[in-house]
């Protein structure tokens, strides 16, 4: 995840209706992540999500799917009120149709309330059934008093859960979800992430370039459904740089799914016959 315009260098209730939301995508069923370190992304999940940014280069999303291995991409699509990721709209065209899974993400800020930010998301993604959501909670490194708080945070997502009927995933470093200051600004979310609050509610997207990732206490006994081992900028976790090359794309987050990807399919809400026929056209198409 990145702030616009360069990345950061840091890693260092909703009651019935947060039910509700959940069980239109229910989450694989597996255990929490080890704390063990390990050497290959296989033995905790795979390893074919990415997450960009409109400065990472990218030439071909086909070449990405069929040598790089990637079924998915999360594109950031908003910041705050007004600024959307001048790449967003064509690249989601051009990843759909080269077979890929889509997402977008928003990074919040404290300028504007959570549902101001939530509506103009929404508003540049028009999400289909397929289009994974999430909102990426962290330190605005660039504009530290920008930094959205729990307030704006929890708001953002009953916004989106109103609207859509369905959960974003939370992006965020286990420091930052329990209201650890962060980044040398000793700036923090202004406390932790509480069980049973809206936040809690939605599936995590865990930040960690550690050799053993960490849970947020909110998640303990949960677990991640994705996670963030290594940056653009920053090779670090236990994988360490050669599984983070992608064909087609220069640059990017590399991300492991807690699951296979059956689970994937069913997680993203593409049906697996759809998924498998969009696959076969672009298998076919003239390179």
């Amino acid at each position: 995840m990145r702030t616009s315009p360069t990345r950061r260098h840091l890693l260092a209730g909703l009651g019935a209706l947060a039910v509700a939301g959940c069980a239109t995508r229910p989450p694989p069923r597996r255990p929490p992540a080890t704390a063990m370190p390990v050497t290959d992304p296989a033995l905790l999940g795979l390893d074919a999500v990415i997450d960009i940014h409109h400065t990472d280069p990218v030439s071909d999303f086909r070449t990405a799917r069929l040598d790089g291995r990637i079924l998915a991409v999360i594109h950031k699509a908003t910041e705050g009120v007004g600024w959307v990721d001048p790449l967003y709209a064509r690249r989601r065209i051009e990843a759909e149709a080269a077979g890929l899974l889509w997402g977008a993400y928003h990074f919040g800020t404290a300028e504007h309330p959570g549902a101001e930010q939530a509506a103009a998301f929404l508003d540049a993604v028009r999400p289909g059934p397929a289009t994974l959501m999430a909102l990426d909670l962290e330190l605005n490194e660039r504009h530290p008093d920008n930094t959205m708080d729990l307030a704006r945070a929890e708001d953002f997502v009953q916004t989106i859960v109103a609207a859509t009927g369905r959960m974003p995933l939370l992006y965020t470093h286990p420091a930052w979800a329990d209201g650890d200051p962060l980044g040398g600004h000793g700036r923090s979310l202004g406390g932790a992430i509480r069980r049973g609050s809206a936040l809690a509610a939605c599936d995590l997207w865990l930040v960690d370039y550690r050799d053993r990732p960490e849970l947020p206490s909110a998640w303990a006994g949960r677990g991640w459904h994705f996670w963030q081992y290594a940056g653009a900028e920053r090779n670090g976790g236990p994988f360490q740089a050669s599984t983070r090359r992608v064909a087609g794309v220069a640059r990017c987050d590399r991300n492991l799914f807690a699951a296979d990807e059956a689970a994937l399919l069913r997680y993203w809400g593409m049906p697996a016959a759809d998924y498998q026929r969009s696959r076969l056209r672009q298998d076919l198409a003239p390179a």
